[in-house]
């Protein structure tokens, strides 16, 4: 058996030899290794080029280094049929709630205002509402976005959530489908989108959902987004005009429509975004080898894979 590790922005060869340790007697072979493609039964993934797939017809299964797997779904060489595993394990969801929690209470905090005073050396003692007179709204309620009300939850923030299909969650407003997304903006001062990028959720963070959401909130100091989802769920032009008129009064964007975020971009320069490139929820080597080792081992012993998306759902 051989596995073909296909990684951009990451350290291959040492993710290779951490699989290789982990299954003894399995080849593992990087882009810079000598190998036929034909002896390819699985291949380790993330941000695919064209023709990552090529000449790999014996592939048994795609594993994702992401939770994302929207550019696997859009690469014109993948096999049809290919089962997609995703990775998704406590680690990877306890770093994305990480970041929720950071941002969200950073903007109930009024970071974004303190900052500007600091800059003009301003002292002007304004005092934060609590966390209990801020509703946040999660777009996206499957693992990650669970994890992370549990954790504002248990700071007191209010909750409501959107999803395309219906949950029963303690002490969270649950909205469902198209139908209800404006009443859900309606009531949110801090928005965060954990969505899977869709063809129905592409471009859903633009100006006119921004001007839905809650004017004002406690002290005025709302509305907010917060983005750790997918730069497609985003239309840029719009956040700047947003965070330029006051239809958002703040942001933080780890994820954007082109990356690196060119140079070019006004963003860069707002005073009132808070920008990650694209880390949020970054992978540890150590678990996704143990993670994904598993996972081989026990479809090699006849177990099914776990955390198989739906092709035709994307997610």
């Amino acid at each position: 058996m051989t596995l073909l590790l296909h990684l951009a922005d990451f350290n291959e060869r040492r993710w290779a030899d951490g699989f290789a340790a982990a299954l003894p007697g399995m080849r593992v072979v990087t882009r810079a290794d000598e190998y036929e493609p034909d002896e390819i039964d699985y291949i380790f993934i993330w941000k695919p080029l064209p023709d990552a797939f090529a000449g790999l017809n014996r592939l048994k299964a795609i594993l994702s280094l992401g939770a994302g797997v929207d550019a696997l779904l859009r690469n014109p060489s993948r096999p049809a049929g290919i089962p997609i595993v995703r990775f998704m394990d406590e680690d990877l969801t306890q770093r994305m709630s990480d970041y929720i929690v950071a941002n969200v209470s950073m903007h109930q905090r009024l970071a974004t205002r303190f900052k500007r005073d600091q800059a003009a050396r301003r002292w002007s003692q304004l005092y934060p509402a609590p966390a209990w007179d801020t509703t946040v709204g999660i777009m996206g309620l499957g693992k990650l976005g669970l994890d992370a009300i549990a954790r504002l939850k248990a700071l007191g923030y209010r909750l409501r959530g959107w999803s395309r299909s219906d949950k029963a969650i303690d002490g969270v407003e649950v909205f469902v489908g198209p139908a209800t997304f404006a009443d859900f903006l309606s009531g949110t001062d801090v928005l965060v989108n954990l969505l899977p990028l869709t063809a129905e959720t592409q471009g859903i963070l633009n100006y006119e959902t921004f001007s839905r959401l809650r004017r004002g909130g406690v002290d005025g100091w709302g509305p907010v987004i917060v983005n750790a989802g997918r730069g497609g769920h985003q239309k840029e032009a719009d956040i700047v005009r947003a965070l330029g008129d006051g239809t958002l009064k703040a942001a933080s964007l780890d994820v954007f429509e082109v990356e690196p975020l060119p140079q070019t971009s006004p963003l860069w320069d707002m005073d009132n975004v808070f920008i990650t490139p694209h880390i949020a929820a970054a992978s540890s080597e150590r678990t996704g080898v143990a993670y994904f080792s598993k996972v081989i081992r026990d479809f090699e012993a006849g177990l099914p894979l776990p955390n198989v998306i739906d092709q035709q759902r994307g997610y």
